[in-house]
């Protein structure tokens, strides 16, 4: 009787259809040029062990497609793990202390140290879905004193593919860019290497983590060509994680960086640049 409960439930469940998503956009495969239907996609990395998930962290869209793709996924399989740049080894023990609840605390930030670094109104519907499901929910970043150890001291990075030149000067250009001209040369060094030291602090995660593993991340760790994906090659894996890349309409996304993109409507443009002079000024 519970073999035949057991296979009834199974046969439901591969007959439910994917809910649509809370938003449109457009979907490309970047291996065929072909645009694809979010069932589509979901069909395809639902097949791969391990997924990065690259996304604008100030972008809601992109935060209410993740916990759309965590329901969507775990309709085709058992999800084995998330895997957040947001959150850092010491919180881990306060998020395992959390999934051991009967019910989220009302102060859920305050009960995992949430950084205020994370706008908490964009990542909270996402973050307390994950909490209550029963695969884990792991940090994949590092904490404050090592990244301060790292800027003082940049570790040797091991590994061919993410040492090369023009991984090294895509980075520097982005961290020149993203820093609005701003930041002496003498620092970009040690920008660098904390930038590669977290791309593969998250590889290392990623890999030891149970699969199929899922990993959300800011789009330039997320990118096969400079980020996670390739130190993941460089520790040894066979294959790289499968790349989903959420982007804004007008963004650019090429086959090189990811296997799949996903676009969403464009946000009001900010000039962080000029915030930035202007604090500056001050």
């Amino acid at each position: 009787m519970r073999l035949i409960l057991m296979l009834a439930l199974a046969v439901l469940t591969a007959c439910q259809s994917v809910e649509p998503p809370p938003l449109g956009g457009r979907i490309r495969d970047l291996h065929t040029g072909q645009s694809i239907t979010p069932q589509v996609l979901v069909k395809r990395l639902a097949g791969a062990q391990r997924v990065v998930v690259g996304e604008q962290h100030d972008n809601r869209d992109h935060h209410e497609l993740q916990r759309w793709l965590l329901q969507a996924l775990a309709e085709r399989r058992a999800q084995g793990s998330l895997l957040l740049e947001m959150l850092t080894p010491q919180q881990q023990p306060r998020v395992d202390a959390v999934r051991q609840l009967s019910a989220l605390p009302r102060d859920l930030p305050g009960a995992l140290d949430w950084s205020p670094g994370w706008d908490w109104s964009l990542y909270g519907p996402m973050v307390e879905f994950a909490l209550m499901q029963s695969y884990p929910v792991l940090a994949a970043n590092l904490d404050s004193a090592q990244i301060q150890r790292i800027y003082r001291q940049a570790p040797v990075m091991q590994g061919v593919l993410s040492n090369s030149d023009a991984v090294k000067g895509v980075l520097l250009e982005q961290i020149r860019e993203s820093h609005c001209g701003l930041l002496p040369e003498s620092q970009m060094p040690a920008m660098l290497a904390v930038q590669q030291q977290r791309d593969r602090r998250m590889a290392e995660r990623l890999l030891e983590a149970p699969a199929p593993a899922l990993l959300f991340a800011g789009a330039w760790h997320g990118r096969k060509d400079v980020g996670v994906p390739l130190h993941a090659l460089d520790l040894g894996a066979h294959d790289a994680p499968s790349v989903l890349m959420l982007a804004e309409e007008g963004g650019n996304v090429t086959p090189a960086m990811a296997d799949y993109v996903w676009y969403t409507p464009a946000m009001p443009l900010q000039d962080y640049c000029a915030q930035m002079r202007s604090g500056d000024a001050k």
